[in-house]
């Protein structure tokens, strides 16, 4: 199979980052087709450093601030690759991440999706993810997506006749739009995974989220994925929902945060996570960022331990 990498770089006040990723990309045991970065609106110098970098596989498009997802759907609408390999402009790979990619698409044509593990990047060190063992093709991405990560936009490639036929990434949407396009994937195509940790995933990078409460703007909801056939699919999304609407709540978003409690209130995989919402959405706003710190802090001191 012939394939033509397009790297997809969603770019937005990333200058203390964005060199790095780009190197890192540039770096690969397989070169690819292509380099697209779309600067979303940035306002420091994170464009101006892409610019700086000599590479006839490079392209910087400019766009007025419309959001990550919207960034990347930019992208890949430039693109001319067979396949979209996605990192994340404070992410990095190890230098045969592509090279794997191309092993794993060979093996498995068929997939809509490939992935690998990776490692996260923190103020205490390096950590391996908690992802799975096994390589191939994922039994049942939704069942295996409950308790490990097996797709993170920095180490995952979309062929892009499957961006095609499902649609690009979810327009307007602020937390989630990566695993919107998962759950339309998955529910059409198999996904590939490789363990090999091929990605840096940086958790202490700038600008990872905001911290004013802003509410969506999007035509797309997790809610229209609800099939009462496919129960592992309504706890999948519950779980994505439910992490989302306790950043929501702390943020001040209290009445998106109870819509969701009433529609997932269904869920019996994240049964614990819906009562730390219903609690944390109880709480006066002054606590709740708090709250949800400490909470995050113990939660990964905890699996740093194995407990």
């Amino acid at each position: 199979m012939n394939v033509r990498f397009s790297v997809i770089i969603p770019l937005y006040n990333k200058e203390a980052e964005i060199e790095r990723t780009v190197r890192s990309v540039l770096a690969q045991t397989v070169q690819p087709h292509e380099i697209v970065v779309v600067d979303d609106g940035s306002t420091d110098r994170s464009a101006a450093i892409v610019e700086s970098i000599a590479s006839p596989l490079l392209r910087l498009i400019r766009q007025s601030n419309a959001g990550e997802c919207a960034a990347r759907n930019t992208a890949m609408a430039h693109a001319t690759g067979t396949h979209y390999a996605l990192v994340d402009a404070d992410d990095a790979w190890k230098p045969t991440f592509l090279e794997e990619m191309s092993g794993l698409i060979e093996e498995f044509p068929e997939c809509g999706l490939y992935c690998s593990a990776f490692d996260i990047i923190n103020t205490d060190g390096r950590h391996p993810s908690n992802s799975p063992t096994e390589r191939g093709v994922v039994e049942n991405f939704f069942e295996q997506s409950m308790t490990r990560y097996v797709a993170i936009p920095s180490a995952s490639v979309i062929p892009a006749e499957v961006v095609t036929h499902v649609g690009g990434f979810p327009k307007g949407m602020k937390l989630g739009g990566d695993q919107f396009m998962w759950v339309k994937i998955a529910r059409a195509y198999r996904v590939a995974y490789t363990p090999l940790r091929l990605t840096d995933y940086y958790m202490a990078a700038s600008n990872r989220s905001s911290a004013i409460y802003r509410a969506e703007n999007t035509p797309h909801s997790f809610e229209s994925f609800f099939d009462p056939a496919n129960p592992a699919l309504n706890e999948y999304i519950a779980r994505v929902e439910l992490g989302k609407a306790i950043v929501i709540s702390a943020k001040g978003g209290s009445e998106d945060a109870a819509r969701r409690l009433r529609f997932y209130a269904y869920t019996r995989g994240s049964r614990k996570l819906w009562w730390r919402l219903r609690v944390m959405n109880a709480l006066p706003m002054p606590l709740r960022a708090w709250c949800h710190s400490a909470y995050t802090w113990l939660a990964w001191k905890i699996a740093r331990r194995g407990l």
